[in-house]
């Protein structure tokens, strides 16, 4: 999954950025890129009730065609609900060239989405005392560079200078010639302790995966179970949640009835700004000489914590609101959370901001996510009740944009009344 990240946070790819620039398509990959500026300059930033424009569905309906088209998307979901109306819609099949219809209640991977999975199980834990938010990293993992000066709280949001193992060349190489591997938790970390840290813990932003992937080992570590169980026992069984799960390493399929994803060309092609194919290709993929690459039983054991989750809309949908609303959390350690969001950028506070193991565009607390094939986008705005929840399956797009973060922001540029 190629990293992922807050709507423009790019995450978790290989696509390598498993959605902020992806921040350097990273974000998991990430998800700070041009599409948070947009999302940040449609919704308010201020904290007061945002005038809301009347849901038009036809011409919600006719963007959403329009940008899936123009992206070459073979298919898309999108569910918005406000106290204006809701705005549901498919569009497309879930094969390249198929028949099928896309549907609200398909499989599909979530890639970065996972990570708020993650960051409430820990959240969990701390309100349970099993752990502390300033505990050093070295007290559950000897191993980990600079653990000693490494907190939690680093982990969680993103500032512990830990390289971010799905930028590598080793990983990208691997997930395009062996797509069908098992990742170790070890092999990741091994990929990351390689390099030396970016920055100094707590000094600078850098998302990287390997954030997360620590965090599901020390949530294995206290709670004395499968990181799978974990999370289904904590979060999915309490929310009802029926369609989500955190496959085993060494799966490589979804549940039925799924999605396929597709991506054009490949990880190692696609690693470096700026993201996209060459304008031969691109040009070859939009006359339909190039079809795209099936990624669907890619295995995303390579994300694992960080960004191997599966859902769908109808899941992400209660999901997202029940994370920010903190249905799962106490009321302190919820405030806390939200307020934990900040800036990735110090110098600019109209950037994507990111906290404990969620993310913030303009109004939208959630999260977005990134992987061969898959981009999806989930975010729910507190104030002023709204959740939006967008996926495509295809990722990232010929010029290298996140197909379902585009949309949403497109979205919620309409929905939003502009600020004076």
């Amino acid at each position: 999954m190629q990293k992922e990240l807050p709507m423009v946070l790019r995450t978790s790819r290989p696509y390598t950025r498993l959605s902020l620039a992806h921040i350097s398509r990273l974000l998991s990959y990430g998800i700070f890129s041009s599409i948070t500026v947009c999302l940040i300059a449609a919704c308010h930033s201020d904290t007061a009730p945002s005038a809301l424009n009347p849901i038009d569905t036809t011409k919600m309906q006719d963007t959403v065609e329009q940008l899936a088209k123009d992206m070459l998307v073979p298919g898309a979901v999108v569910i918005l609900r406000t106290p204006n109306g809701e705005f549901t819609t498919t569009y497309g099949t879930t094969t390249y060239g198929g028949t099928e219809p896309t549907d609200v209640g398909l499989h599909l991977r979530v890639g970065s989405n996972t990570k708020t999975w993650i960051g409430t199980v820990i959240l969990q834990q701390v309100q349970e005392g099993q752990l502390g938010l300033n505990d050093p990293v070295s007290k559950y993992r000897p191993d980990v560079p600079n653990g000693d000066k490494i907190t939690i709280t680093h982990l969680l949001s993103m500032r512990s200078g830990l390289h971010n193992y799905t930028t590598t060349l080793e990983l990208n190489q691997t997930l395009d010639d062996q797509p069908a591997k098992a990742w170790t938790q070890a092999e990741l970390l091994t990929m990351s302790y390689q390099y030396p840290p970016d920055f100094a813990p707590g000094t600078a932003f850098g998302y990287s995966n390997t954030n997360t992937v620590l965090l599901g080992l020390i949530a294995e570590q206290l709670d004395g179970k499968p990181l799978a169980t974990i999370i289904q026992d904590r979060l999915f069984t309490p929310l009802g949640l029926l369609d989500s799960l955190l496959p085993d390493i060494h799966s490589n399929t979804l549940p039925t009835p799924y999605s396929r994803g597709y991506m054009y060309g490949t990880n190692v092609q696609t690693m470096d700004p700026p993201y996209s194919l060459p304008e031969e290709m691109q040009a070859d993929a939009r006359a339909g000489r190039l079809a795209p690459r099936d990624q669907t039983e890619v295995n995303p054991s390579w994300g694992w914590a960080a960004g191997a989750g599966i859902s769908t809309a109808n899941d992400l949908i209660i999901w997202v609101k029940a994370l920010v609303e903190g249905e799962l959390l106490n009321a302190d350690l919820q405030a806390k959370r939200l307020a934990s969001v900040l800036p990735i950028d110090p110098t600019n506070p109209n950037s994507a901001a990111y906290g404990w193991g969620i993310a913030k565009f303009g109004q939208l607390y959630g999260h977005t996510g990134e992987l061969p094939g898959y981009n999806t986008f989930m975010g729910h705005d507190p104030v002023n009740d709204v959740t939006l929840v967008v996926w495509t399956n295809l990722a990232p797009t010929i010029d290298g944009r996140d197909p379902a973060t585009t949309i949403a922001a497109t979205l919620v540029k309409m929905l939003y009344v502009p600020s004076l």
